[in-house]
Formats: C-alpha cells, structure tokens, sequence
C-alpha cells in the first residue's frame, strides 16, 4: 500500500524533476489521494462498450464513403473490404498489446497510463493530450453520420428537413450548420452525465440491438446482390485501399477507448484482456459480412457517402426498408459516441487526478461521474460535428489513433524488458514480433493521411506541449514541488 506522500518518490527511469519520470506500477494500482470511479461494469458489458465503439459508423457511414471515394478521396469500391481488413490486421496487433497493459494496469486513462508508466511522463502527456482532441473527434464523425441517416428517415417518412441544417457547405448545396449532429452531441453528453451504470446497461441493449439489426440487414441484403457489381473490385488501384484503410481505421478500435473505463470493471485485471480481444473479433467478422452485402447490392459509384445501406436497399426497390435502417442505425450509432465520449472524459480525470491538468477537472458527482469534463467534451464535439465535413474530421482522429497504438506497442516492449516479473493476467504472444508488426503498421497507415491532416496534428501537439511546460510538469504529483503534491501530503 502506499500513501499520498509515497508518490513524490522518484521512479525508477528518471528523476523526480525529469521528463521522462515514469508512474511507478504501485502507485498505478494503488490510487491515494484522489478521486475515485465507480466499479460497476462486468465482463460483458465492456465487451459491450468495446464492440458499441467498434461497429457503428464504420459499417452504416465510412463503408460507403471510401466505396464510394466521396469528399474527394479515390474510389475504393468492393475493395473496401480489403481496407478494413487491413485496418483491422494493424488494430489487433496493438489489441494484442492494450490486452496485455489492461491486465497489469486496470486504471482510467487507457494509452495515456500505458505510456506514463512504461516511456515517462512527457510521452504520457502527448499521448493523452493526443487523446483528448481524437476522443472528441470520433465523437464528432459519429454525430455526422448519425445526421445522415436521421435525414435519410426524415425523408422517407415524408419529412424534408431543411437543407440549411443538413450540413455544412462543404458536404451540401445549400448547407450552413448540421443541426442534427449538434443536438445527437448534447443529448449522449446527458445520457453519460447519468453515471456509469446506467450508461453501462443501456449500452448493452443498444449493442444488442445493433447486432440483431446487422445480421438482419446482412441476411436480406444477401438475397439483392449482384455478383456484376463486385466488377470492377479495385477500380484505383492498391494505393486506395491503403488510404481507405487509414480512413476507416478509426472504426476498428473501439476497445482502446473502452480500456478508459478500467477503473469501473468490477473486475479489471480479468475481464479488460477477455473484453478487449471479445470485442475486436465480433466487430471485424461483422464488418466483412456487411461491406460484401453493401458493395454487391449497389454499384459503388451509387453508393451513398453518407447513409450507404438505406441507399442500397432503395436501389433494390425496399424504400421501407430503408427507412427502417435509418432509424435504427441512429440508435444503434450512437452507441460508438457514448464509448468515445467515456473515453475522452476518462482519460481527461486522469490527467487532472496526476496534477498534469487542473484538479478542476477530476471533480466526480453522486453517481461517480466526472461531470465538468463530460458536458466539456460533449459541447466541443458539438461544435466539431456542426461546422466540419466527415472525412477532415476522420482522418484527424486517424492520425491521433494511430499515434496512440504506436506508443502503447513500444511500451508494451519496454514494460516488458523492464518489469519481466511484474504479474501480468494476458501476455502478449511473439514478443516483440507482434507489437513491433504494430508499430509498422500504424505508422504505414499514418503516412497514408494528407499533409493538412498532419498540420493540425502538429499545432494541437505544440499546443500541448505549452500547457506541459508551463503547466503539467510543474503540478504533476511525481514531482515533489509540485504544489497539488504538498496538498495531498497536507490531506494525507
């Protein structure tokens, strides 16, 4: 056990005043001092949040807009089913390696913890800072496609919505704000601000319910495929599949941000490697069940980049049908916003409760819900989902992601070289092979992004790193003068 003063002392790797100071692995499981989650979610409701996080937008949005290679990307058509293969062979090597850090370390904060503890604190900054902005992202994405298909059921019920608010001018003629992803932002902010258990019971409804809709959609989209339509399979070439892998990325790791919610598992160090691994593999043999289904029932270059299946099942003459995905495909989406906005809120707690953000943040209600930085979190995705198009606001999450599976694959390396004895519930198998496989991958795919992409990505990085220096690394609880240090010390 340790005590509040046990934390200023220096850890192995570093000095106290250093950088690259490292979170003892004790002080990681034995969290003094400060605020305290709930433990309320059992084995199958974090494969739940996992798979909630995974299949989503993937399947109902990003499918058809890399098909179809609308918002200017290249054509991708049957093909995607080959980018999200690929995007799913680079997410289980770094799968492979949160499963392995989950069982070691069952506390919120996901990468961002993995990182402090294995590389040193300014590599635990950047990754959670990365964080902060691609959790808030993936939000945003989410919410555009939900817009989608809430206009696509609009419609066929006999309901146009304005053209105004359908989106930006960007993504429509006509457009100046999307409406619908803004107030579909603000009303998962409220659900999550409930507590953890409720959100972790309507999350496997939800789940449930989306998976029944997908093999349904599966199962009668089988018996409208065209076998023509899968000809041409690639019609530009490998280079498409490669940058369609790094767009739809994001849609294939939705248990990173369900390793955020370590803290709340009743029982962490078991059930986060079985959830994580669970979680993965239901998605990806869904994913290629439905973009066979979609990419055979529609030609490619028809294929809406928005709402694809309720456009395929129009194609074939099943308009009600359509109508009926749309519907359920809001529901059903928003599943992936609440595990992401838990994300970003947990890794943001985090954060605050080491000193490396203000201890403001890491405030918890009643129901042990850290509500100033959820309605935060849930009001800038708002923004985001209402002045930005989907693929900009994708691949920013992208590139934030796969920095993210970089940094957890070299730690899982380093921790394993450093602490080889420490008890571990899931060990990673070919160490290093596979987390090294990772490490390539992920930045193959990262360099698959546009050069504006990685601009914004380096200026919230700079950002990041003025709030660290002038901040964070003075206040953080592994430095001894830090003055939150001296508090807790007061307190202990």
């Amino acid at each position: 056990m340790t005590n509040a003063s046990d934390r200023s002392l220096p850890p192995t790797g570093g000095s106290s005043t250093s950088i690259l100071r490292r979170k003892p692995i004790d002080d990681v499981e034995d969290e003094k001092g400060g605020t305290k989650l709930f433990k309320s979610l059992g084995l199958w409701q974090l494969t739940a949040i996992g798979v909630g996080g995974i299949i989503g937008v993937g399947i109902f949005t990003l499918a058809g807009l890399v098909a179809n290679g609308g918002e200017d990307g290249q054509p991708v058509g049957p093909a995607v089913l080959i980018s999200f293969l690929v995007a799913g062979l680079a997410s289980a090597a770094a799968a492979l390696s949160y499963a392995e850090f989950a069982g070691m370390i069952p506390r919120a904060g996901s990468a961002y913890t993995y990182g402090y503890v294995a590389l040193g604190e300014i590599i635990g900054w950047f990754i959670g800072w990365d964080l902060l902005l691609e959790y808030i992202a993936i939000v945003a994405v989410v919410a555009i496609g939900i817009s989608g298909y809430f206009t696509e059921f609009m419609s066929g019920i006999g309901i146009q919505v304005p053209v105004w608010m359908q989106g930006t001018p960007d993504t429509i003629e006509g457009g100046l704000i999307n409406l619908p992803a803004i107030v579909v932002c603000l009303l998962i902010t409220f659900i999550l601000s409930r507590g953890t258990k409720t959100f972790g019971r309507f999350e496997l409804i939800a789940v449930g319910l989306k998976i029944l809709l997908i093999i349904g959609i599966v199962g009668l989209g089988f018996f409208y495929v065209n076998v023509d339509n899968y000809t041409p399979f690639l019609p530009s070439g490998f280079g498409a599949i490669f940058a369609g892998a790094a767009t739809v990325f994001f849609a294939v790791f939705g248990y990173d941000a369900m390793s955020t919610a370590a803290e709340e598992a009743t029982d962490g160090k078991k059930h986060m490697p079985k959830a994580i691994l669970l979680s993965l593999a239901i998605a990806m043999f869904l994913y290629v069940l439905a973009t066979l289904v979609l990419t055979g029932m529609q030609n490619y270059t028809e294929i809406s980049p928005t709402a694809g299946f309720a456009s395929a099942f129009q194609s074939v003459g099943l308009p009600v049908i359509a109508t009926i995905i749309s519907a359920f495909a809001v529901i059903s989406i928003l599943t992936v916003m609440l595990t992401f906005l838990l994300g970003v809120t947990r890794v943001w707690f985090s954060m605050s409760r080491d000193g490396l953000l203000p201890a403001w943040f890491s405030g918890t209600d009643r129901h042990g819900t850290p509500q100033r930085v959820t309605w935060i979190a849930g009001i800038a995705a708002a923004l985001l989902a209402g002045v930005f198009p989907i693929r900009a606001v994708a691949d920013l999450t992208n590139i934030g992601i796969l920095a993210a599976f970089v940094v957890v694959c070299v730690a899982v390396i380093v921790l394993r070289r450093k602490a080889p004895d420490a008890p571990r519930t899931f060990r990673l198998p070919w160490m290093p092979v596979v987390p090294a496989f990772g490490v390539l991958a992920s930045g193959f795919l990262m360099l698959q992004l546009e050069f504006e992409t990685w601009m914004r990505f380096g200026i919230w990085l700079i950002i990041g790193l003025i709030i660290y220096w002038f901040y964070g690394r003075k206040h953080s609880l592994m430095n001894p003068n830090s003055p939150r240090h001296t508090q807790d010390v007061r307190n202990a």
